[in-house]
């Protein structure tokens, strides 16, 4: 189970996820596993007593669209700009992105916004060019999840040995992989001065962090590996 660590006694976390359209499911498996209670999110005012919101993947038009009679959007940012913690997958990113290359159908819809990036909507190609490929992860992603006790990677050393992940383990001073499954993904074009990159895949910025907003280009929400979750509920 994964409690609050703020505000004195321990609390159960609930996250909410956003449940217009995209991997609901998914996601509410995942912060399942990891001992979280969850809540869909389809109108501001079920943003109220949430320790934090995740924007999973799916289409960002559509989802701005049904966002838009609501101000779910803009009720979203004003949290954000008060330290509210994020968590935004593929079509998430491109929400949260300051600067979208490509809007196409978003023109004319709101967007969350707070994130300093430039990312450039389907950038991998059509869904045919998606599929699975090795996300290298900071060692800072390791040390957070193991801090909230779940079931860490196992990293393979210079050596050949493999071995799980612990605080005491010299592995966390070294970068481990997580695979990654890539659907139509977005892609990080820039990076602002604030915006910390956790995880590159062949060297190109994947999964980043601005405070507590974290967001990543692929779908972490579909493979067993939890690190990326639990970064993020670290600072919860």
């Amino acid at each position: 189970m994964v409690t609050g660590r703020g505000n004195g006694a321990a609390r159960m976390v609930t996250i909410g996820v956003l449940a217009l359209q995209g991997a609901v499911r998914e996601h509410e498996r995942m912060l399942d596993g990891l001992g979280v209670a969850t809540r869909r999110v389809r109108v501001p005012s079920q943003l109220d007593g949430l320790d934090g919101l995740v924007l999973p993947g799916g289409e960002s038009t559509a989802i701005a669209r049904l966002a838009r009679p609501s101000g779910l959007l803009t009720a979203i940012r004003d949290r954000i700009d008060a330290g509210f913690p994020v968590f935004g997958t593929c079509a998430g990113l491109i929400l949260l992105a300051d600067d979208v290359a490509d809007p196409g159908g978003l023109v004319g819809l709101p967007t969350i916004g707070g994130l300093d990036v430039t990312v450039r909507r389907n950038a991998y190609g059509a869904q045919l060019a998606s599929g699975e490929a090795d996300v290298e992860l900071s060692a800072g992603a390791l040390v957070a999840a193991h801090d909230v006790g779940v079931a860490l990677p196992r990293y393979e050393d210079r050596n050949g040995s493999v071995h799980p992940v612990g605080r005491d383990d010299r592995a966390v001073d070294e970068p481990s992989t997580m695979r990654g499954v890539f659907i139509r993904a977005p892609r990080i074009e820039r990076v602002g001065a604030g915006v910390q990159v956790l995880g590159t895949r062949e060297y190109e910025p994947v999964a980043i962090r601005s405070g507590a907003v974290f967001a990543c280009t692929f779908h972490p929400e579909i493979v067993p590996d939890p690190a990326l979750h639990a970064l993020w509920l670290g600072g919860v």
